[in-house]
């Protein structure tokens, strides 16, 4: 591949909504049209998000593409390069992306305070995302990861409820302590391969004399990942920021953000380090397991609807640590693919748990699940939402949540049967608190304050529809996901092979 490339797709996908963002601060767009304005960059964002899928889908055997590559700072030691590519880790990831923001920007319509910065927000937080997913160069790379921290923590801060301030700063300690860790590892890197180029490092780290042990290197690139999938211990900031977040940012925070932490894992730590991959593959699988079941247990002691989600995320993200822990196993494909499967399910399904609960919010004016129930009789749609939502959650045939679980285990329990018997009671576990909050807040008798209430609206139906469609289209041909991302999981697979 040249050192010069240049074909413009991946570039417009990435800042196209900051350029929506500039063009909605500037104080010439009337606030009555701040909306529609930001739908429709969202919108082509969507439709230029799904070519580049289609696009690389139907070629997917050609490895990376759509590559845009520049030199960016002429270093001679260390070049940083303007590098963005897709493979098959990416490609479901950028999809992901397009889709949820266009989501976000419905779930905030009725938003009526500070408007403008509210969508222009929304709009940089998903250029932070997509940059990051894209990024083949490690500094471009970090730089994206750095830049969603910004809009993430003033959506919260200001738009968000109850100890928005706390939770918003909480959020931002964790992930900047998470990224300290994460600048050493990189510059280790950089000054031990004379590289930042994400498509080399693999191939430099084995043939090069690192200034400390690789299981160092990896671990610390490990625990930024760790913070924000986020895996047990660290996970404290995650429930804080869902409960007290607005909708929107629940839905970029569950949806795509989380994603970020294991994507990284596999972009870097699994490619880059597969031999530390395998040595501390029960290490990954004992936290995985242990992120499932405490979460689902604590899922249940919750009485806050948005913090039952939230918890129930924590619960499910383990099931991506799980099947990344087969690595040593001879249905190591399996499981890989099952894990990165769950990263696309999760983001879709959890993204619509979110934005059905911020509907019910804006309906009764709670969340307290004692105090709601029988909302079925005045909420049909939204009620029969939650329940294919939650049914997919705990992983019902015909959905996407089951075909990404089913991989997990099946790959996971050929190297680490005991963890992934474990983890398999964490479905039970699951099944047990979906089902209680559905019965609690739909079902049962309707309480006299909410005879009034309407169901979701034909605009609020569209981002509905939407994800209804992913999660059943996917459950139903899993393959439009899966063949893109074995070619992704291929080059992890052969250097584990190779050791």
């Amino acid at each position: 591949m040249e050192n010069s490339n240049f074909l413009g797709l991946l570039t417009l996908a990435v800042f196209l909504p900051t350029f929506g963002a500039l063009l909605i601060v500037v104080p010439v767009i009337s606030r009555r049209y701040i909306k529609h304005v930001a739908l429709s960059f969202v919108t082509a964002e969507l439709l230029i998000t799904g070519i580049i899928f289609i696009r690389y889908y139907l070629n997917r055997d050609a490895g990376l593409q759509m590559v845009d590559r520049l030199s960016w700072i002429p270093i001679n030691s260390f070049p940083v390069e303007y590098f963005l590519g897709v493979d098959g880790l990416s490609a479901p990831m950028v999809l992901l992306t397009g889709i949820l923001g266009f989501v976000a920007i419905f779930a905030s319509w009725n938003i009526t305070h500070r408007i403008r910065e509210h969508f222009a927000w929304l709009l940089i937080l998903q250029t932070g995302v997509l940059g990051v997913f894209t990024s083949l160069d490690f500094f471009l790379f970090f730089l994206f990861w750095e830049l969603e921290l910004i809009p993430m923590f003033f959506l919260i801060a200001i738009w968000g409820s109850g100890r928005k301030e706390y939770s918003a700063m909480k959020f931002l300690i964790f992930t900047l302590a998470g990224s300290a860790a994460m600048v050493v590892g990189i510059l280790v890197l950089m000054a031990s391969t004379n590289t930042l180029d994400m498509t080399q490092l693999p191939e430099k780290i084995q043939g090069a004399q690192l200034l400390v042990p690789s299981v160092v290197v990896c671990s610390l690139l490990f625990l930024g990942f760790a913070v924000k999938l986020p895996v047990w211990p660290l996970h404290t900031w995650l429930p804080d920021a869902h409960t007290d977040a607005p909708t929107a940012a629940s839905v970029m925070l569950a949806g795509v953000l989380l994603k970020m932490g294991a994507y990284g894992i596999f972009r870097v730590c699994l490619s880059m380090f597969p031999d530390v991959a395998l040595s501390f593959a029960w290490v990954i699988g004992t936290l995985g397991v242990v992120n499932i079941i405490y979460g689902a247990i604590i899922t249940f002691n919750q009485t806050d609807l948005k913090r039952l989600v939230a918890f129930s995320s924590i619960s499910h993200m383990g099931f991506v640590l799980v099947g990344i822990s087969s690595v040593g196993g001879f249905a190591s494909t399996i499981g890989l693919t099952g894990a990165a499967l769950q990263m696309f399910t999760h983001g879709t399904i959890t993204g619509l748990l979110f934005l059905i609960v911020g509907m019910v919010y804006e309906k009764t004016h709670t969340r307290y699940i004692p105090d709601l129930g029988g909302l079925a009789t005045r909420m049909p749609i939204a009620a029969l939402t939650l329940v294919i939502a939650g049914f997919a959650s705990l992983g019902l045939p015909g959905t996407s949540g089951f075909v990404a679980e089913i991989a997990v285990f099946l790959g996971a329990f050929a190297n680490l049967p005991w963890h992934t018997g474990v983890a398999a009671f964490g479905i039970v576990l699951s099944a047990g608190y979906i089902l209680w909050m559905i019965q609690r807040t739909m079902f049962g008798p309707l309480k006299d304050r909410f005879i009034t209430i309407s169901d979701v609206g034909k605009l609020e139906l569209i981002p509905i529809v939407l994800l209804l469609f992913t999660i059943v289209g996917v459950g139903i041909f899993p393959f439009f996901i899966n063949d893109v991302l074995i070619t992704g999981i291929s080059p992890i697979i052969e250097s584990l092979q190779g050791l």
